[in-house]
């Protein structure tokens, strides 16, 4: 029987960014913010209703609409993919031009993440998004994996792109791997050539490449005292079966937890702001709420 309107859970999309550009022929030195279709198409073949989630602040911002409002009025929010995190994000110099990342998308995406987390609202993250979660609660990255991670895998192709894959070995005992039960070595596509290399306090690695060892998916735990959903696959689910001649993941198990996990907590709403002092960097949480929260 289809869902009715109220029924449906409403799943925020974090935005991609295009910044202004006055070369550009079409929406000449416009900022345009949009969503990857495939990713939201993955959220509503379950159902849900996507909403993506725009910067409230820019050179055009107008009204009083904040981040906050969007964590009050959501069930949960998915940080999409895209562009490299910045290095300073995470105390760090650029290594390289081509490795500068994207500052003022971390601003937005670390206010995103922290404005759902003070609500205590789901989150989950996609490539750029695992990588923007670990950023946010204190972890650190490799600004590329093939110069920076001895025997690396080649875990970003531009030719094959979402046609390349590597293996992928599951956590015994992980939330992830109590998912696919039977199951504790896959495949899954890449592409990303940053990765984890510190991961965040209060979170636990639930798979890893093989056999390079880097982190593929991270979720929070609950015996360093989190509360609320957060977890996230380094690889893009909403890739799989994609016209694809090689056996991935099923990527349902991982859909079906993340919106569980929002139902739940649409049922049962928190009814505090949920305030965790040091988990978010502290460094990036005052520059969050000088140039996006707005508080």
């Amino acid at each position: 029987m289809p869902k009715t309107v109220a029924g449906r859970l409403k799943i925020g999309l974090s935005a991609c960014f295009q910044h202004a550009d006055p070369t550009r022929s079409l929406f000449t030195n416009k900022t345009l913010q949009y969503v990857e279709q495939s990713i939201a198409h993955w959220l509503m073949s379950a159902g849900a209703m996507v909403v993506m989630v725009p910067c409230p602040t820019g050179e055009t911002a107008r009204g009083d609409t904040r981040l906050s409002h969007y964590a009050e009025w959501l069930d949960g929010v998915v940080m999409h993919g895209g562009a490299d995190v910045w290095p300073g994000s995470y105390g760090e110099t650029p290594l390289k031009e081509a490795w500068i990342g994207d500052r003022i998308r971390d601003l937005y995406d670390l206010a995103l993440v922290e404005a759902f987390e003070q609500v205590g609202k789901p989150i989950f993250g996609v490539c750029r998004g695992l990588q923007l979660i670990n950023v946010a609660f204190g972890g650190t990255l490799y600004q590329d994996i093939e110069t920076q991670h001895a025997g690396a895998l080649t875990h970003r192709d531009p030719v094959s792109y979402d046609k390349n894959y590597h293996d992928l070995v599951l956590v015994e005992g992980t939330r992830l791997a109590s998912m696919y039960p039977g199951v504790t070595h896959t495949r899954v596509n890449s592409i990303h050539h940053q990765g984890i290399k510190d991961l965040a306090p209060g979170f636990e690695i639930e798979a890893w490449s093989y056999p390079d060892h880097v982190p593929e998916a991270i979720r929070r735990t609950t015996t360093r005292g989190g509360h609320g959903y957060i977890a996230a696959t380094q690889w893009h689910p909403e890739f799989h079966g994609a016209g694809s001649v090689i056996t991935t993941v099923d990527d349902t198990p991982i859909l079906d937890d993340f919106l569980a996990a929002c139902a739940a907590g649409r049922r049962q709403p928190q009814r505090w702001r949920h305030r965790m002092p040091g988990q978010i960097r502290d460094r990036a949480a005052r520059l969050l709420r000088q140039a996006l929260l707005r508080r």
